[in-house]
């Protein structure tokens, strides 16, 4: 039988993701085939799988950890927020429909025999299948129909090992409350506990130890250190963007993002970020766009019109206007490449109440949410430059217009995007292009005047991963991990 291992949190953004990436290297060098797996996610950072689906972007970095493509099975619920209260609802790669909350709790008992299905698959091509919970299992309150953290690990008889964050506080209430609140059945597979993002002395944390495993009886597998490269992996959730950033260098390239509150694949400023002379700025609400920002970048968003809304609200829209009155550079993709245009129409409702809004009118464009969604990999050029560049759209909508007839890119003979008359406005549909060396150092280079780029984008997070891996086995007890794995 395959072994499994299920990783639970004490809550949300304690280091799951991570850590299961991390143990899927260390286990791949180790000559195990290694499967990541998350049978529920949330989250508006999406990647496009080689088999045509979706999935969310923590398990793409884990399918890569692991050195496999990803698919969809390693994570067949997707959750994406949009506006309101609802959420888009994925399931094995395709648009399921939407849901509240409400509505959705009562759907999730549904989805178990597909969230099954996608398990069984995995465990049927891999020696290790590494499978990662959502938020914590202490919500009893939501545990009727859970698939995403106990529910599953008794559903398909799995031993868990549950995550604290120990950065944020309160690190023994949150073991032994999460404990306290589980069913006999339930703390019966639990086989010990991690403690993640430990600062300081480790000796202190033994008296805690010993506490916790008189209250539960857990058996502590490792007390992981703050590993400060994870800053240089993609997140998954939005809270990252809420870091400050790293101080820049004197003359660097100052870019400006601003968060809105359905951005969609925030990974997209990440290589940008990666770079020494780049300032890469997340603004958060409050925060003016700077009147030295060199570049404006519009991420994508889950909901176009109801982003756009906030966008006004702030008052960014017109910093923006202001910032291209002064010769400044504004870049908008998926999402933000639609705000660019006149008109944003929502006939059929799809990312929100049905109507249609205005747009910011930088790009003679037109865009009309309607039809079916597009997933799809793709390589090209950067027409501007030449530059090769790939990447992935995922987007609902056709964008029609004059400034098309002025594509940004050439995506192996289709045009893509449109630029303005005067080169200083443009946007396209494909996600990830940044990560292209190439391109990037083209990119950077028109807009600071001669800059250099010096970063190698894919090849660092080939080293963070295996950097992490080390991380984990210096602190974890991996051997211990792989012998529950194989118990049930």
């Amino acid at each position: 039988m395959t072994a499994a291992l299920m990783v639970q949190g004490t809550g949300s953004d304690v280091g799951k993701s991570l850590l299961v990436a991390g143990l899927a290297r260390a286990c791949r060098r180790r000559g195990l085939v290694v499967r990541p797996f998350k049978p529920q996610n949330m989250s508006n950072n999406a990647a496009v799988t080689a088999d045509g689906g979706e999935i969310g972007r923590a398990q793409a970095l884990q399918a890569r950890a692991c050195g496999v493509a990803p698919c969809v099975d390693m994570n067949p619920v997707l959750l994406k927020p949009q506006a309101g209260m609802a959420a888009q609802i994925v399931v094995q790669g395709k648009v399921f429909g939407t849901a509240d909350a409400r509505d959705y709790h009562r759907l999730k008992r549904d989805l178990m025999p597909c969230v099954l299905d996608s398990y069984r698959r995995l465990c049927d091509v891999a020696d290790l299948v590494l499978v990662e919970g959502a938020g914590s299992p202490a919500e009893v309150n939501l545990r009727d129909g859970d698939i995403a953290n106990m529910g599953f690990a008794e559903a398909a008889d799995l031993p868990v090992i549950l995550v604290a964050d120990i950065e944020r506080g309160g690190v023994l209430a949150s073991l032994i409350g999460t404990h306290g609140l589980l069913s006999r059945s339930e703390q019966a597979r639990l086989r010990g506990y991690i403690v993640n993002k430990f600062r300081g002395d480790r000796t202190l944390f033994d008296p805690a130890v010993a506490i916790i495993g008189q209250r539960t009886a857990m058996t502590c597998h490792g007390v992981v250190p703050w590993f400060e490269d994870a800053r240089l992996l993609p997140a998954e959730d939005a809270m990252a963007l809420e870091r400050p950033a790293a101080p820049a260098a004197s003359g660097a390239i100052r870019i400006a993002a601003p968060r809105l509150g359905r951005i969609a694949n925030f990974d997209d400023l990440d290589p940008l970020a990666a770079e020494p002379g780049v300032d890469m700025r997340v603004l958060q609400p409050g925060q003016p766009i700077p009147g030295d920002t060199d570049l404006v970048l519009l991420c994508g968003s889950k909901a176009v019109r109801a982003d756009l809304a906030a966008l006004r609200k702030e008052g960014w829209d017109i910093d923006i206007l202001a910032h291209v009155r002064r010769g400044g550079v504004v870049v908008g993709l998926c999402g933000g490449y639609q705000m660019l245009g006149h008109r944003i129409a929502d006939p059929d409702g799809i990312e929100g109440p049905a109507g249609e809004s205005t747009g910011l009118g930088l790009l003679n464009i037109d865009t009309v949410l309607a039809g079916d969604k597009t997933l799809a990999s793709a390589t090209g050029i950067d027409i501007a430059t030449g530059a090769a560049l790939r990447g992935y759209e995922i987007h609902i909508g056709h964008t029609t217009g004059p400034d098309t007839k002025r594509p940004m890119l050439d995506l192996d003979g289709r045009a893509d995007g449109a630029v303005s008359a005067d080169g200083r406005v443009m946007g396209c549909y494909l996600h990830g292009l940044f990560a292209a060396d190439g391109f990037r150092a083209a990119f950077l280079g028109r807009i600071g005047d001669g800059y250099i780029a010096k970063t190698a984008y894919e090849a660092r997070i080939e080293t963070v991963l295996d950097a992490l891996a080390d991380h984990l086995e210096s602190h974890i007890a991996i051997d211990d991990l792989l012998a529950i794995a194989g118990e049930l």
